[in-house]
């Protein structure tokens, strides 16, 4: 709004709650995947532009096969979103992808795509995205690693990080390593900018900090007021603990998007 565009939404349920965006934006509630390519067609009407960030994520553990449940969760609604924002005379997308796309581009070693369903359909996502807009439409993609932010009514992604390190436990234990992270407004600052410039195909990997889990628990703990100290888990266990956790998963007829 800031930069001049006139802003509607559409998300799932809950609505946000009255003030949480501001009064220019229109509102609408519903899941894209069970209202009719009409009913999208009448969102879009009027639109130049559309930024998606819809899809299912590797937190969720469906029924195996995975690979079918991730390709079915981020593939094909991608397609039939970028088809119908071709028909609805849209001439720029974003979509908002997975940092494991840039990494199965660095480390093709790694069978990332091959080995892990979760990766496998965000490859195919941006695949499927190309081929349906063709020369017609201008879709470019944000390669997005840990989002830091919240929105008032909906749970962040780490609270449970936080209530752990919140217990009566007077030490924290986490696996060695790291991750790219980055803010809400970093990433809104980002959709816009690959909205308004973004050249077609184009992948921006989008990143703030890379920090050790154990630099970011530090900052953590800082926020919360607290000083524990953080033991690093030797590799072996985190391997023996992935392993139970597989067969769990195996027993209950459930697979993993990333092994």
């Amino acid at each position: 709004i800031e930069r001049g565009h006139e802003v509607s939404t559409i998300a799932l349920p809950p609505a946000p709650p009255a003030g949480t965006l501001p009064e220019a934006v229109k509102i609408s509630i519903a899941d894209l995947n069970k209202i009719s390519d009409e009913e999208v067609l009448e969102h879009f009407a009027g639109m130049e532009g559309l930024i998606y960030a819809a899809g299912v994520d590797d937190r969720t553990v469906p029924q195996a096969p995975a690979r079918e449940f991730f390709y079915n969760g981020n593939v094909l609604p991608t397609r039939r979103i970028i088809r119908l924002a071709k028909a609805a005379g849209i001439k720029k997308v974003v979509v908002f992808s997975s940092y494991f796309v840039a990494f199965d581009r660095l480390w093709p070693e790694l069978r990332m795509a091959e080995l892990h369903p979760y990766v496998y359909s965000r490859v195919e996502q941006i695949k499927a995205a190309k081929e349906e807009a063709g020369d017609d439409l201008t879709v470019s993609f944000l390669l997005l690693p840990y989002i830091f932010g919240s929105t008032p009514g909906r749970v962040p992604l780490w609270k449970p990080i936080v209530d752990y390190l919140q217990s009566p436990l007077p030490f924290v234990v986490y696996p060695r390593g790291g991750c790219a992270m980055v803010s809400v407004r970093e990433v809104a600052s980002a959709a816009v900018r690959a909205l308004e410039a973004g050249t077609p195909g184009a992948e921006y990997e989008v990143v703030s900090d890379n920090l050790s889990w154990k630099a970011w628990l530090e900052k953590m703990l800082g926020f919360l007021g607290k000083k524990k100290p953080i033991w690093t888990l030797p590799d072996w266990a985190l391997r023996r603990g992935a392993k139970l956790m597989m067969s769990r998963y195996r027993r209950r007829g459930k697979e993993p998007g990333l092994e």
